[in-house]
């Protein structure tokens, strides 16, 4: 029976946690829950059977044969580091925390950990990581994001953007994936998945795109090598209970889990 713990008791965190309950119980169990706010750990605790411990970011982690980041990019590569020190395995969804420590994957192969990425809210990253065995000449992608999934991003408020007056189809954001992830944390962890499976954060493409017709988050992946050219388009409904997560996301994970457990 494997031991899980899982950090972010969000959304994600919580669809996780019911996943494993109801389907994976004969191969695995919540043993801990983690969140920066305590209430939401207990909330979820008190969904499940048998109730998993509520206790500490290490204390979870030295519990755990398998660590779950559901939190955020802020704590992403701390949960993928101490899980390395302590030679458990980690699932990492806020992909964007992991970009700029490659360093990270040597520690976890040197100490044969593994630190697994669920394919996100986008489709066509197998095709991307095969290609990626050769040369890659292109990878860009296109996100269309209704206007309330965008609320909130640092970029905004840094260029003066009110997402409130745009009436029309607007390019938001144009540039690398390693920008994109800083300036739109909670809104774009694709990016950091598509760079991840491909070429890297600096040679990664991205744009954003926004209107208030759009009412499903899009994401349009182009790839052109020496294997020929990929070309991928995937329409996501966005996750009902918060609007920055594509109910895509959170199946990725459950999908991984069911490959990993």
């Amino acid at each position: 029976m494997k031991k899980i713990g899982i950090i972010g008791c969000g959304v994600i965190g919580t669809g996780i946690a019911e996943f494993i309950s109801r389907k994976l119980k004969d191969k695995a169990r919540v043993i801990a829950l983690c969140d920066i706010d305590p209430d939401k750990a207990s909330e979820l605790s008190k969904r499940l059977r048998p109730s998993p411990a509520v206790t500490s970011f290490d204390t979870l982690i030295r519990k755990s044969d398998l660590v779950i980041e559901s939190a955020s990019g802020k704590v992403a590569s701390m949960v993928a580091e101490k899980a390395i020190l302590n030679k458990k395995d980690c699932l990492i969804m806020s992909t964007g925390g992991l970009l700029g420590r490659p360093g990270l994957f040597r520690k976890a192969k040197a100490r044969g950990v593994n630190i697994y990425i669920p394919s996100g809210a986008i489709s066509g990253i197998d095709g991307l990581a095969s290609a990626a065995a050769g040369r890659i000449k292109k990878v860009r992608l296109t996100t269309r994001k209704p206007v309330r999934g965008l609320i909130g991003a640092p970029y905004l408020k840094k260029r003066g953007i009110d997402i409130g007056k745009i009436k029309k189809e607007t390019v938001i954001y144009k540039g690398t994936a390693k920008e994109a992830v800083k300036h739109f944390p909670k809104n774009i962890n694709v990016a950091a998945t598509v760079s991840l499976s491909g070429i890297g954060p600096e040679r990664t493409q991205v744009r954003i795109i926004t209107s208030p017709a759009y009412k499903r988050n899009t994401h349009e992946l182009e790839v052109e090598g020496d294997f020929g050219r990929l070309f991928t388009r995937t329409e996501n409904l966005p996750s009902r209970q918060n609007p920055k997560t594509s109910q895509l996301a959170i199946f990725s994970a459950l999908a991984k889990l069911k490959e990993v457990v």
